[in-house]
């Protein structure tokens, strides 16, 4: 497939405003329930929830950017009953409308039951905003590389993993106490999104070994050796440029290799070194360098998967 940078950036960005959401509340409802015993200004919560909400409107802009038309926006919703982007479409703007709701009842200073059920609430929409996201990839059945849980476990762990990290840099810079509880949080979510992604790319690459469609079974041959030698068309198409990504295997591995690096192992060393010594900088550059991968690794989900009808647009003459 075609990576489109509007689609990578609106998935990263809203990833990280979901998992700020939901390691903001986590601070809060912890403290509520006596986990934690933290003395809090309200402005930590206030300043998290638009944080987040700064990026959720970043990736909502970013998607402008992938429509033809964008003032015809609105009627992406219209097929929710069906769509799974269109339940995405709904998810979003909700799932804003109620972190504005929380940040605003903390700026009112209600008190913590209310500003709790509120966060509650978030929190839900915030996994639902996560299943939409994924299901949308995932209940494509012919694109087998997607079609797997794996993909929204994907998708919700590393808009944890990216959401926990920032919100542990914001902390060192606003209310230190909660660095460790969110570092800690932040470690265990990329441990696990490390597993759950090396999981999925040894899958796909068991589909890519044995593909389900072939030449042969396009056009009904048991011949061993079908090859096509042109489309029938002398430049490309629309088919060509939307789902062939143009690029060679060793750019693709090379595009994998870069991704588990930055998204894995650098930042759990800035984040073990930011810890340790209390540097606030350090935990904030993890976070830019996983983000930096995020969008590589975003880049190469799209990349990975075989359109089948690349079959027939495999060769421009």
């Amino acid at each position: 497939m075609h990576p489109a940078f509007s689609v990578i950036f609106l998935t990263t960005l809203i990833g990280v405003g979901q998992g700020l959401f939901i390691a903001v509340f986590t601070a809060e409802y912890f403290n509520w329930i006596g986990l934690l015993n933290v003395e809090v200004d309200p402005m930590f919560y206030i300043i998290g929830g638009l944080v987040s909400l700064v990026f959720m409107a970043g990736g909502l802009l970013a998607s402008f950017f992938h429509l033809g038309h964008p003032e015809r926006a609105w009627r992406a919703a219209s097929q929710w009953r069906t769509s799974w982007l269109s339940r995405e479409v709904i998810a979003l703007p909700a799932f804003m409308a109620i972190e504005f709701l929380y940040v605003l009842a903390h700026y009112l200073q209600f008190n913590e039951p209310t500003t709790i059920i509120i966060g509650i609430v978030g929190v839900i929409a915030t996994f639902a905003l996560f299943i939409c996201t994924g299901m949308i990839y995932a209940c494509l059945s012919f694109l087998r590389e997607w079609a797997s849980p794996l993909t929204i476990i994907n998708f919700i762990l590393f808009g944890l993993a990216s959401g926990f990290i920032f919100a542990t840099a914001y902390s060192a810079y606003a209310n230190p106490a909660f660095v460790q509880t969110f570092g800690w949080f932040a470690v265990a979510f990329t441990v696990v999104v490390f597993i759950t992604r090396s999981l999925s790319l040894s899958r796909n690459q068991k589909l890519k070994q044995k593909p389900k469609t072939t030449t042969q079974t396009a056009i009904g041959s048991h011949h061993t050796q079908v090859t096509q030698r042109s489309q029938g068309q002398m430049g490309g198409s629309y088919n060509t440029r939307e789902f062939f990504h143009g690029k060679t295997e060793m750019f693709l591995k090379n595009m994998r290799g870069i991704f588990m690096v930055l998204v894995f192992p650098v930042p759990m060393i800035l984040m073990g070194l930011g810890l340790s010594a209390g540097n606030p900088n350090l935990l904030l550059a993890a976070f830019v360098i996983q983000y930096v991968g995020l969008i590589a690794e975003r880049w190469y989900f799209f990349a990975q998967v075989n359109h089948p009808q690349n079959l027939y647009y495999q060769t421009v003459s």
